[in-house]
């Protein structure tokens, strides 16, 4: 009798930089210009890990202070 398989995703609550970025839809150049110096990071040795929460904080408060100047 084999052992099944467990398929289940595992919700995500960091990105790597590359993931980062393309979940926010810029280079990872843009990432690093506009973006990095701008929310919380997890660095264990090389790793850098960016909280998802964080990044859709920048997001949200760059929509509304491009809202606010309108």
């Amino acid at each position: 009798m084999s052992t099944p398989t467990i398929t289940a995703t595992i919700p995500r609550i960091c990105l790597r930089r590359e993931e980062a970025a393309a979940a926010l839809g810029v280079s990872e150049e843009s990432f690093d210009r506009h973006v990095r110096h701008e929310v919380r990071a997890i660095r264990r040795g090389r790793l850098t890990l960016y909280p998802i929460a964080d990044l859709e904080r920048w997001a949200r408060d760059s929509a509304a202070a491009t809202l606010a100047d309108e």
